[in-house]
């Protein structure tokens, strides 16, 4: 039993139940990774539906279901948004009671000049209809097509009806840079809290990697460094490692401050300064330990450092700058550090249920008792804000083309503060993960709740927007890991299995648009994450909107199961011979992939048919680089990664990314996908071959990444 309900059957859904599925955009069947399609139980459908807040426990609750998604846009004067596509235009439905007059204004985005336009009405006949015992018309307007891009305002006024909407007009293409557009550029991957220097407080930071882009750009051509997602954790330990669950994915995750470098930490009094260099003591230890990295005792020591520097008086140009970052902000930031106070003071996890609702008066009485602590967590996205700032100016400073390439996970953690400030936005009840594939043969459950595309668009997608900004702001590029997600997402009813979901579909027309218009305001390149089980067409739309794929050289073969020529590759991919969610090259050419999952018990198939399987890949790949000249006899472990490297060289990908894990040799995987506790994920730290630590400091003075970065930049 699950809350109650019996637990998964194979009872075949109705068709009243399909029907209502669909109108939810709840998918009842998908095909396999052998092939074979796969029906949705009536179990799952309903238990999804219910995620959605529809209740399909009965026929006659179907039924009620069925009429009232059907009555609902009948009920709203206007939609609460409208997304279009830039010289397209589109039809405005406007509903009032049958036969009344009505006028529709559009008060244009002030960031694209303002001004107001009349909208005409088309002459297009709609049959009325009776909801709630009211006659109700529809009136249709004209979105002209000459609209700029942007985020306007439309008001419907009658006598029945007055309405306001949301009508964002996004690019029908995101331009890429010409640099991209006549040739390609190429860059590092590197998890940013694995890649420490002699000054890292046992995890690297935002000064580390403003160091690692200038350096990678100066030393070695690099035109970009991708980087793991930077989102806000928990405030308080224990801190989940994984940068792909965070609390939100709006703001910055502290962790990442320097707090010598924070400007006021320079006025600090020879007292306070020796309480900063007593914290940072024990940590700055580990910079060189090859064991797991310790992101509680890291954000416990900056923690209590940067306590000390937010004691400081700022300057009246600090404090007029603070404030203004706040105002921009809004209500978002005060929220997500009123979240943070309140995680500090009863446990991320365990805030009380009284304490729930952020609208409600016992919270408004925490945000007066906490307000010193809402200052401070408030002030830590500043100054995350300024450092990230100044790493984006770094990489540009040493040459790169692109710069820091910031990275979107596909959601948050269930009790995160995300979870608490959007209410309705994100859904209860499911959560977010994948069907059974060839490297993870039991599905995933990537424990996150996902967006409800009824409420998202309710918010007219700005808690998408705000989120899409703040990761822009300092970005030259995006990776949105599983873009599939903006089409549709894997959702798994709580308490059961990964292989017992279902997908549900959103509106990608919308999604990727703001995507779109949110990249073409900061300058920013998209690149999505489009691998495993994608739908045919979705590559094309992508690519036709201006957005990038990835290309993974072990997952690209052709009919026959062979290495994919590199002439067949797409032009409109970063393409990379690795992945996070792989071991470097060198341990995944020695077969630690499977290794791995047969450790954790993670296989279905018996280990030795997976093993002969990767044993095959591997000689079919090494087949294709002999065929091609690029090995020599009897080569050498660095010389077969570079060698694949210039595999991936020889395709017509628009970017290209090296790990910095193969740069030097590392053979640790970073992520086991499937696992929590069973494997340390995200806290392996930059090593050699060996085992050995590689710091920033010195990094681009090893032999084998300067060896590897004369491939790239040939």
């Amino acid at each position: 039993m699950v809350d109650g309900t019996p637990l998964p059957s194979d009872e075949a859904p109705s068709d009243a139940l399909l029907r209502l599925a669909a109108a939810y955009g709840v998918v009842p069947d998908h095909w396999g990774f052998h092939g074979d399609l796969r029906r949705a139980s009536a179990w799952t459908l309903r238990a999804v539906l219910a995620a959605l807040g529809v209740d399909a426990s009965s026929r006659e609750r179907i039924d009620v279901a069925l009429a009232h998604v059907e009555d609902s846009p009948w009920r709203r004067v206007l939609p609460p948004v409208v997304v279009v596509r830039a010289g397209q235009g589109a039809h405005l439905p406007v509903h009032v009671t049958h036969g009344d007059p009505v006028s529709v204004v559009l008060d244009l985005d002030p960031e694209t000049g303002g001004g107001r336009r009349d909208l005409a009405q088309a002459d297009v006949y709609v049959e009325p209809r009776t909801v709630d015992g009211r006659l109700v018309g529809r009136a249709t307007f004209w979105l002209p097509a000459d609209l700029p891009l942007g985020w306007h305002t439309v008001e419907a006024a009658g006598p029945s009806a007055n309405g306001r909407a949301t009508v964002v007009v996004t690019p029908d293409r995101l331009e890429l840079p010409e640099r991209l557009r006549t040739g390609r550029a190429w860059g590092y991957m590197a998890q940013l809290y694995s890649v420490r220097s002699r000054r890292s407080w046992g995890i690297g930071d935002l000064v580390d990697l403003a160091d690692l882009g200038w350096m990678a750009g100066h030393e070695t051509g690099a035109d970009f460094l991708l980087i793991n997602p930077l989102h806000a954790a928990e405030p308080a330990a224990p801190m989940t490692p994984s940068p792909y669950l965070p609390t939100t994915r709006r703001f910055v995750n502290p962790v990442y401050v320097r707090p010598e470098a924070v400007p006021e930490a320079a006025y600090l009094s020879s007292a306070d300064r020796s309480l900063l260099e007593w914290s940072a003591e024990p940590v700055l230890a580990l910079d060189l330990d090859p064991g797991p990295i310790d992101r509680d005792a890291a954000w416990t020591a900056k923690r209590a450092a940067l306590e000390v520097v937010f004691a400081v008086p700022r300057s009246a140009a600090r404090q007029a700058a603070f404030e203004a970052f706040v105002e921009e902000q809004g209500s978002g930031l005060s929220t997500f550090a009123l979240w943070c106070a309140l995680a500090e003071k009863y446990g991320a996890e365990t805030i009380p249920p009284e304490l729930g609702d952020p609208a409600s008066a016992a919270v408004a009485a925490e945000r007066v008792l906490l307000a010193d602590r809402v200052a401070f967590h408030t002030w830590l996205q500043w100054v995350a804000d300024e450092q990230l700032g100044a790493a984006q100016r770094a990489a540009l400073e040493g040459g790169m083309a692109l710069g820091i390439m910031q990275d979107l996970a596909v959601g948050v953690h269930p009790l995160g503060a995300d979870v608490w400030s959007l209410g309705d936005v994100l859904a209860r009840g499911a959560t977010v993960g994948a069907p059974p594939d060839m490297y993870n043969q039991q599905g995933q459950n990537w424990s996150q709740p996902p967006w409800r595309p009824d409420e998202l668009a309710r918010a007219a997608y700005k808690p998408y927007r705000d989120m899409l900004r703040t990761v822009l702001r300092h970005a030259g590029a995006i990776r949105i890991d599983h873009v599939i997600g903006l089409f549709r997402l894997w959702w798994i009813p709580e308490g059961v299995d990964s292989d017992q979901g279902a997908y549900v579909r959103y509106d990608h027309e919308a999604l990727v648009g703001i995507l779109a218009l949110e990249a073409h305001r900061a300058g920013a390149v998209v690149i999505g994450e489009d691998l495993g089980t994608v739908e045919p067409w979705v590559r094309d739309y992508l690519s036709s909107r201006g957005i990038l794929g990835t290309s993974v050289l072990w997952f690209e073969q052709d009919h026959t199961g062979a290495p994919l020529a590199p002439e067949h590759y797409r032009h409109l991919v970063l393409a990379t011979v690795t992945t996070h969610d792989l071991p470097p090259t060198a341990g995944y050419l020695a077969g630690e992939h499977v290794a791995i999952r047969e450790r954790l018990g993670l296989l279905t198939d018996p280990v030795a048919v997976v093993r002969r399987e990767a044993d095959a890949e591997r000689d079919r790949m090494l087949a294709a680089l002999r065929s091609r000249g690029l090995l020599p006899d009897d080569p050498t472990e660095r010389e077969v990664v570079e060698a694949l490297h210039r595999y991936v060289m020889a395709t017509p990908a628009a970017l290209i990314a090296v790990a910095l894990v193969d740069a030097v040799g590392e053979r640790r995987a970073q992520n086991q996908p499937g696992t929590d506790q069973e494997y340390p994920n995200w806290k392996v730290p930059l090593g050699d071959s060996t085992g050995q630590v590689v710091l920033v400091d010195d990094l681009f003075g090893n032999a084998r990444l300067r060896s590897l970065a004369a491939v790239l930049d040939s």
